[in-house]
């Protein structure tokens, strides 16, 4: 794992995260043009934590889309790790998210036909880990959840849910997590705890943390914020 020296020390590497002059543009409603997101341009470090904030509808999650690949921009680029996201096939894109990037959602997206232990297996066996159970139980140990690993989604509580969802981000140590609304569905204590979870699990891991959030109080404590306003980049 990296300390904190190792990740301030990894600022003066490539960024994790490369952002250049981002653009999504959809036609609307009588072929108008739509601009959801418009020359967006920034760089993430290594161990950074970064809230990207702003209204509804100001393009918070059309930018994570393209963050993860799931989506492909109008014009401009997104590298992870140094890779020009676009320039790959789908099952490039794919490979790339399975190796380097973990996701949050604020409604867990669990499979629900597997156990707690499966769940978090699932993308460590797919990156084709031969220790994927001891891993696995291993961070759901971490997450406070070692008594739940024969458990179902239907069986756990909506913070334990998001306990499981934290571990299988995080298993496969990734360089970037992904985290829409984290805290969401979840009641304020909860959500604190989650929350608390997974900043300690980017300092410990130097896993790179992107949060979208409506959340000022939790926005404030990532090391930055990108405010989104009409989907262009106001602040950094």
């Amino acid at each position: 794992m990296l300390n904190r020296t190792a990740i301030e020390s990894s600022s003066t590497l490539a960024p994790v995260v490369e952002v250049s002059q981002l653009s999504r543009t959809v036609a609307a409603d009588g072929g108008a043009a739509l601009h959801i997101l418009e020359d967006v341009s920034f760089s993430i470090r290594a161990g950074e934590a970064v809230a990207i904030v702003g209204a509804s509808g100001s393009g918070k999650s059309t930018l994570l889309g393209l963050l993860a690949g799931l989506d492909t921009p109008s014009s401009g680029t997104v590298r992870i790790r140094g890779q020009d996201l676009f320039a790959l096939d789908e099952d490039g894109r794919a490979a790339l998210r399975g190796a380097s990037v973990g996701f949050v959602f604020q409604s867990f997206q669990l499979l629900p036909a597997l156990t707690a232990l499966e769940n978090v297996m699932l993308p460590l066996e797919l990156a084709g880990r031969h220790d994927a159970r001891q891993e696995a139980e291993a961070w759901l140990g971490r997450v406070g959840l070692s008594a739940r690993l024969g458990h179902y989604p239907r069986q756990l509580s909506g913070g334990e849910q998001q306990r499981v969802a934290v571990a299988r981000a995080f298993a496969p140590r990734p360089a970037l997590v992904l985290a829409d609304e984290p805290t969401g569905n979840l009641d304020v204590a909860t959500g604190e705890a989650v929350i608390e979870l997974m900043f300690s699990l980017n300092v410990e891991s130097g896993t790179t943390l992107m949060l979208v959030t409506h959340d000022t109080a939790l926005a404030a404590r990532c090391g930055r914020s990108l405010r989104l306003s009409a989907g262009r980049l106001v602040t950094g």
